[in-house]
């Protein structure tokens, strides 16, 4: 069988492959050169019409049903080590070729980042740093922060993400709320959550959560009117996509709540934001450079999903991580 890495940005294929699954596969299948641009199609068409399969990773060729006809005719199994595959995946979709992608992987991490911003959180960790000694106290008799017990966190979404960061906070008894149109009432009861609207998520919960598929219809869903309705001292975590916050209206709460606290991973119309933004210097908001997804070492774990999930298709096994033409209706 022949096989060949396609990405634009051959550097990734190095950070998420390590160099011992990178000789394992090596071991198993004949590697042509890496194909880095449409560019190279032409140049390399003979010889692409032998790959049987395509690993990949961020940066992989958006194809036409065309161009894959014309130099990938043999063609069964895109594995792709990274998370969404919206860019790409319906054309080979729509041509029988199976898609795999490690999107589940690539959550893992997020919802741990988010599990630990959302507990520190409701200890007022990010609001309470001690700068004198006049400050050394933790009483707080307002329950402005009010700990992990029986606190109410409402969580935008119940896919793969919003899933794990419920099945982490189980321990911890909070009372979680979740929206999500797509969440059945048996499935509320089965993650042990309650469905909720997002007016009454951003009304009554200390920690709202945006874990919403990235889609058109989600595009400014967190509205002025919601976050007006967060308490004083609410948390918004956002982990998620930055294009679903009305950024405009985030900025204008925090300036007028300075006692809310916003925990960015992601921004919007653009990451990172403008230079003169100001989410740089508000003293409640906590921007950061889009790390709560697989970073350092925690890449090599989407490449070992696509190698156990090549190992399934190979053998003739179900797969695991097999994207459909339906999913790319519903995620991110």
């Amino acid at each position: 069988m022949t096989a060949l890495f396609v990405t634009k940005r051959f550097f990734n294929i190095d950070a998420v492959y390590s160099r011992e699954l990178q000789e394992k596969l090596k071991s198993e299948l004949t590697f042509l050169a890496p194909l880095k641009s449409e560019e190279d199609l032409e140049n390399r068409k003979e010889e692409l019409q032998t790959v049987d399969y395509i690993f990949s990773t961020w940066g992989m060729l958006a194809l036409t049903k065309e161009q894959i006809l014309t130099y990938f005719p043999n063609l069964k199994s895109v594995f792709y080590a990274a998370g969404t595959v919206q860019a790409f995946a319906r054309p080979f979709l729509e041509l029988g070729i199976s898609v795999h992608s490690a999107w589940r992987a690539n959550g893992i991490p997020v919802a741990e980042v988010t599990v630990s911003e959302i507990l520190l959180a409701n200890k007022g960790f990010f609001r309470r740093r001690v700068r004198s000694r006049s400050e050394w106290s933790n009483r707080d008799p307002e329950l402005r922060y009010p700990g992990n017990y029986g606190t109410k966190v409402g969580l935008l979404g119940a896919g793969m993400i919003g899933a794990k960061v419920i099945e982490l906070l189980r321990p911890f008894r909070l009372e979680v709320m979740v929206f999500d149109p797509f969440l059945s009432d048996e499935r509320a009861e089965a993650l042990g959550v309650k469905k909720a609207s997002l007016e009454e998520i951003f009304e009554t919960c200390h920690i709202v959560s945006n874990h919403l598929a990235n889609k058109p219809e989600t595009v400014g869903i967190i509205r002025r009117d919601l976050l007006a309705r967060m308490g004083e001292y609410s948390v918004f975590i956002n982990t998620g996509r930055g294009a679903q916050v009305d950024m405009e209206a985030l900025i204008d709460e925090m300036r007028a709540h300075p006692a809310r606290t916003a925990i960015l991973d992601v921004t919007d119309p653009e990451e990172p934001p403008k230079e003169d933004s100001p989410l740089y210097t508000l003293e409640n908001v906590i921007l950061t450079p889009h790390i709560a997804g697989s970073i350092g070492v925690e890449m090599n774990r989407l490449a070992d999903f696509m190698y156990e999930e090549y190992t399934a298709v190979a053998n003739g096994n179900p797969p695991k991580h097999a994207v459909s033409v339906e999913m790319l209706e519903t995620m991110a």
